[in-house]
């Protein structure tokens, strides 16, 4: 594939990363000449300086024979302009990057399609569905359903009095004599390591399985955690993020926003009827805890300093919050989060990425999550008659060792896969791989 990359920021550059992984066709168009350069020091992308709006630069582009335009800079209207111009000139899907929220909220109001883009994406409203689904159970710091919850990617961190604390992982296969789940990725001091056999849980691991229904209760019994349910919330900052996170969530829980701006306080509480607005400054301790800090299961913190939400969140957990949940700015704090005690730190740019990263990719991959702060990608194929995959069992495939195939779900049922498991056409595999190796999984699917 051609594809054309407007904006070489943080969203831009991420995306640019995972496709250069694919061996795409890749143009990188962005105003600013040192980030070109860097960005094309770290990949084997090709570049553009100048504005994505103007005709000249996208036929220098050659936009007239790109599969794909994706406008990701930091300006809504340069994204929409692009995205126009780029369609106009002949590119086959334009994908642009908006912050306002009257183009999500009132969609068949205005037919963006008319108009030449094919779709808009707001990290914003991204980031804030990634924090629904990280509530959905306390004790877990990721979680993410495959074919309707038949298997499940789960995480968990590795506390001392965990039963796989200094376990190997054939170790682990004793403890757990129903094979309901499997091992597939450890997060460890910023590394991410693939394991087999002789690999070990330490403390402070981040751990992460796949795992049938029954086996994510064997996951939270083995790692010494007890299912919690979440009533209250409280939000720090009344951001973009803010407000579509306290509209999803306030469907379903009692939620608490806190926000400086007296003026914005009003705005919110206006279009949020079924949310409790506090204007104050969340900063103070004080007016957290007058607040009923300690009251509440989870704690999510998205104003738009990082330090400020980290430091929140940490006085949450001070509090005996159960959940916290920071949005972070800087991508590289993501990796963090297992070690100064916030659960789970987001970043509504490498959402966003992750989000277009899915929506392009090419064959029968039918699903694709990435992990918060894990070096790989979660895939779900669909198992094709004749393909690589269905020749021998597991064992015996030569299997790319940076992935581990976690499971499939079968006649609708889903199952843990070892090494004596063959697969069948239409069988829906969920395989963990390293970016480097998703194009050699790929292979085994085709």
């Amino acid at each position: 594939m051609r594809i054309i990359i407007a904006g070489a920021g943080d969203v831009g550059f991420h995306l640019a990363k995972l496709l250069a992984y694919e061996r795409q066709d890749i143009i990188l168009i962005d105003k600013d000449g040192d980030t070109l350069r860097q960005a094309s020091s770290s990949l084997d992308v090709g570049i553009l300086k100048g504005s994505s709006t103007s005709y000249k630069i996208l036929e220098e582009a050659d936009v007239q024979n790109a599969d794909l335009l994706i406008a990701v800079t930091s300006s809504e209207e340069t994204n929409l302009t692009t995205a126009m111009i780029g369609k106009h000139l002949g590119a086959k899907k334009t994908i642009a990057r908006i912050q306002n929220l009257e183009y999500l909220l009132d969609k068949e109001k205005l037919d963006l399609k008319d108009l030449g883009i094919d779709e808009i994406i707001s990290p914003e409203s991204l980031a804030a569905k990634e924090i629904k689904r990280l509530l959905k159970e306390v004790a877990l710091t990721d979680t993410f359903d495959f074919d309707q919850g038949k298997l499940s990617l789960v995480g968990v961190t590795i506390d001392e009095n965990s039963k796989l604390c200094n376990k190997t992982m054939v170790e682990v296969a004793h403890l757990n004599p129903n094979q309901n789940f499997v091992t597939v990725a450890i997060l460890r001091q910023n590394n991410t390591i693939i394991p087999h056999g002789e690999n070990r849980f330490i403390e402070g691991d981040h751990a992460y399985f796949i795992a049938q229904p029954d086996g994510v209760d064997s996951v939270l019994e083995l790692s010494g955690k007890q299912k919690q349910e979440i009533k209250n919330i409280m939000i720090l900052g009344g951001s973009k993020v803010g407000f579509h996170a306290a509209r999803r969530l306030s469907r379903k829980f009692n939620v608490k926003l806190i926000e400086s701006d007296k003026d914005k306080c009003f705005e919110l509480a206006d279009q949020l009827r079924n949310v409790m607005v506090i204007n104050g400054d969340g900063r103070d301790v004080e007016l957290l805890q007058e607040e009923g800090i300690e009251e509440m299961d989870a704690f999510i913190a998205v104003t738009g300093n990082s330090e400020t939400n980290i430091i929140s969140c940490l006085v949450a957990k001070n509090n005996n919050v159960k959940k916290t949940v920071a949005l972070v700015e800087n991508i590289d704090y993501i990796h963090l989060s297992q070690n100064i005690g916030v659960d789970t730190m987001i970043n509504k740019k490498l959402i966003a990425a992750n989000f277009i990263f899915r929506y392009i990719r090419q064959g029968d991959v039918i699903s694709l999550t990435s992990i918060h702060g894990v070096d790989a990608e979660i895939l779900e194929f669909i198992v094709k008659a004749g393909s690589k995959i269905t020749e021998k069992e597991i064992r015996n495939l030569e299997f790319p060792k940076g992935a581990i195939i976690g499971g499939v779900v079968r006649n609708g049922v889903g199952y843990t896969t070892m090494g004596d498991f063959q697969f069948r056409p239409k069988d829906r595999a969920v395989v963990l791989c390293r970016p480097e190796c998703i194009h050699a999984v790929e292979k085994f699917f085709k």
